[in-house]
């Protein structure tokens, strides 16, 4: 027990004396900030391409824009995040001339990588929906793009939001390997002080359960916005 309290004093001195909680804070402002704009990205993605693969495969261009959209599902989903990551940053961005910071491009990538997922998960909730609701949507004279947003798509997300909950979650802790492409994050804010310390027990273990805390909260609030959700459906 002594041997861990001289190893939590370091860390508390290295936190408090040497600035290490700026190193933290700026981490977690990072890692929060990829994994938001990932998911937003990812969800404007992955509606895309759910709506053109539910589309009527009657004509070329269809049937030609869900090709497209299948090798981009299957490339995403088929290379770790990580590999995504290096091969942005060090390979197409310099072939292109295009200079970016590590958390941008974590960012881009992310959601991306995401919107291969995010869009399984939508078109398995589109699928969901009665498709007598897009039909009266197209009866009382909308469009197909109009009557997808206006009438199936919100219900479709009404019925996936755990799993896009999940799927956020999911980013969060993914957000680890950004190091690669330079960005910092929590991990590279808790590497700076177990470097600083020359003890990494204790800085890990506080990295973790703030991962464990973003968790639950991110849990809890998906659970509260489903039974919102759940009592706005009852009073219709």
């Amino acid at each position: 027990m002594g041997n861990f309290g001289n190893k939590w004093n370091k860390f508390v001195q290295i936190f408090i004396e040497k600035n290490g909680y700026v190193k933290v804070v700026q981490g977690l402002q990072n890692t929060l900030l990829i994994a938001v704009v990932g998911m937003i990205i990812g969800v404007l993605i992955g509606t895309i391409i759910a709506t053109v693969r539910v589309l009527p495969k009657y004509k070329t261009l269809p049937r030609a824009l869900n090709a497209v959209c299948s090798f981009y599902v299957g490339l995403f989903r088929g290379t770790p995040m990580v590999v995504q990551l290096l091969i942005f940053y060090y390979v197409m961005l310099p072939l292109m001339g295009i200079k970016l910071p590590g958390v941008r491009v974590a960012m881009v990538v992310f959601g991306l990588n995401s919107g291969a997922y995010i869009s399984e998960i939508m078109r398995s909730g589109i699928q969901s929906v009665d498709p007598g609701q897009l039909e009266a949507g197209r009866a009382v004279g909308l469009g197909f793009g109009p009557a997808m947003i206006r009438i199936v798509i919100p219900q479709a997300v009404k019925n996936i939001l755990p799993t896009l909950g999940n799927e956020f979650i999911a980013l969060i802790k993914e957000t680890s390997v950004v190091s690669f492409v330079g960005a910092a994050d929590l991990y590279v804010a808790f590497n700076y002080i177990g470097s600083n310390s020359y003890e990494f027990m204790v800085p890990y273990l506080v990295m973790a359960a703030i991962y464990i805390v973003l968790v639950l909260v991110i849990s809890i609030l998906v659970k509260l916005m489903e039974r919102s959700l759940k009592k706005s459906d009852r009073r219709h």
